[in-house]
């Protein structure tokens, strides 16, 4: 959790006077300080400006809402090539032909996506910061809707999450995650409240349309007893941990843990080998790594050894029979420190922590190690986008493009529609390929985009080719309809903090 001091100097995402159908600047939830704005940056949104503005004024309507359709994000990924260099398939043309932009994403809009990495907060949260900062936004207005008015925190509970993920982007399913605290009031989530949400969007869809983290504690008081109640009364369909312990409140964290610890773990990846041969998706066993900036490593460094990846080899090949998924595949540079991470790539051609997690299966003889891609792919994506491709180069080079698994962090960079076009139309540079070996990603639907957005989660979670075709018929898909014909259309708001 940032200090009162750095959230003083920020401002809530979602007041952002331009609503760009891709993000312009960092955004952060509260696990780092978000950057400020990069020249960079600050060209790509003058671009999509200037393009919006003359290609909205040529079809005659808003260019907010010109930037809420098909040929506005397309335009922004035009932009994003001039800004960056030609790394997205996309053409003028279907920025500036609304029917050219609307068959293609027809085209793609039944891809089975699943989303094993979203968050939420909960209605009695005291994360109080999100809220703090709308006021003072208000009070200097800076957006006069806010002045005056008492501010909560409703765009990150659970209505606006819903709308944002299955009604605004083309994600099929999600999987509600969490994060968990030394201070039981200051988790995202209950696992409690994990399990119900999951049960409400079930039950009213009539399928499976979502999952649930249990978060565990390892070394907290009764954290394996509390394990074995999850596991039996709230039937998690996996669990999630955070190596570093209290990942909210970092200053509290006084029970971090590896991976590898016989004595610690060893008897939970017990219970869970178990667990999964009647629910086999226990057998995937989610560990937060990474997003630990030298900024942060300043403040904590005694935490600094449980952020990196060097636990992970022992466990996996100790315990074949589980999953190890890396959350955000253990990248280091969030916030502005990303440009780090560049360099570092440029200079040696490896990247912390990424580069170390894509080497475990060559080194350690492993096959049952994963990575998610969550803020790894969110924040490269706006701030560097070819050290986002550099970073799935080797994650598909080193783990295999059958064990790098989607997820996007959402809902603080907003709808996770904006990364699903990222991924679709990112291409890794031919001069990349050649210097270091990576295979071409290949088009939106081919077979190594449809394995990372779907087919791997569907692999580790057991999800059938019968419950997928069920989803086309449920009240979320008739609602979906309803929406895209009738709804306001996507927001294009982020949730979170940034730079004024």
């Amino acid at each position: 959790m940032m200090t009162p001091n750095e959230i003083e100097k920020l401002i809530p995402a979602e007041t952002a006077k331009f609503r760009s159908p891709i993000p312009t600047q960092a955004i952060s939830s509260d696990e780092f300080m978000p950057s400020i704005q990069t020249p960079k940056q600050k060209e790509l949104e003058k671009r999509i400006k200037e393009l919006g503005s003359r290609l909205a004024k040529h079809q005659g309507v808003s260019r907010r809402r010109f930037f809420q359709g098909a040929a506005g994000m397309a335009a922004a990924f035009v932009a994003m090539n001039e800004t960056f260099g030609p790394l997205y398939g996309v053409s003028h043309a279907e920025a500036a032909t609304p029917e050219l932009a609307n068959e293609r994403a027809a085209s793609l809009k039944s891809q089975f996506i699943m989303d094993m990495h979203t968050h939420y907060l909960r209605d009695d949260t005291r994360l109080e910061g999100f809220v703090r900062s709308r006021e003072a936004v208000g009070k200097a207005a800076w957006n006069p809707a806010l002045a005056g008015k008492p501010q909560t925190l409703d765009d990150l509970k659970f209505a606006n999450y819903f709308k944002e993920v299955f009604l605004d982007s083309d994600t099929k399913v999600a999987l509600i995650s969490g994060s968990g605290s030394e201070d039981p009031r200051d988790w995202f989530l209950t696992n409690e409240m994990k399990a119900q949400a999951r049960k409400t969007v079930n039950q009213e869809a009539g399928t499976k349309r979502m999952f649930s983290h249990a978060i565990f504690m390892p070394g907290t008081p009764g954290w394996l007893e509390k394990a074995e109640a999850d596991y039996e009364n709230l039937k998690p369909d996996s669990f999630k941990g955070y190596t570093i312990g209290d990942n909210t409140n970092k200053q509290l964290s006084t029970h971090p843990w590896r991976l590898d610890d016989e004595k610690l773990l060893y008897p939970f990846y017990e219970k869970l080998a178990k667990w999964s041969k009647t629910q086999p998706s226990l057998a995937n066993v989610c560990v937060h790594k990474g997003l630990y900036p030298p900024s942060v490593t300043q403040q904590y460094p005694h935490l600094l050894p449980y952020a990196k990846v060097d636990d992970v080899a022992k466990a996996a090949k100790d315990w074949p029979q589980l999953n190890f998924v890396i959350y955000h595949s253990a990248f280091r540079y969030t916030g502005g420190t990303w440009d780090e991470g560049w360099q570092q790539f440029r200079r040696t051609g490896r990247i912390d922590w990424v580069t170390d997690l894509a080497q475990i299966p060559q080194k350690a003889g492993v096959n049952n190690v994963y990575g998610d891609l969550g803020q790894i792919f969110a924040q490269s994506t706006i701030a560097e986008p070819r050290l986002c491709a550099a970073m799935l180069g080797q994650l598909i080079q080193g783990l295999g493009s059958d064990h790098v698994v989607w997820g996007t962090d959402a809902i603080w960079t907003g709808s996770p529609q904006w990364q699903i076009e990222a991924l679709r139309r990112l291409e890794i540079p031919e001069d990349m390929q050649k210097k270091y070996g990576f295979s071409p990603l290949g088009s939106a639907d081919g077979p190594v985009k449809r394995a990372i957005f779907g087919d791997n989660s569907a692999r580790l979670y057991h999800f059938t080719q019968a419950q997928r075709s069920a989803l086309a018929g449920d009240k979320v898909a008739l609602a979906k309809f309803s929406y895209d014909e009738f709804g306001d259309g996507r927001t294009n708001l982020r949730y979170g903090y940034m730079q004024a």
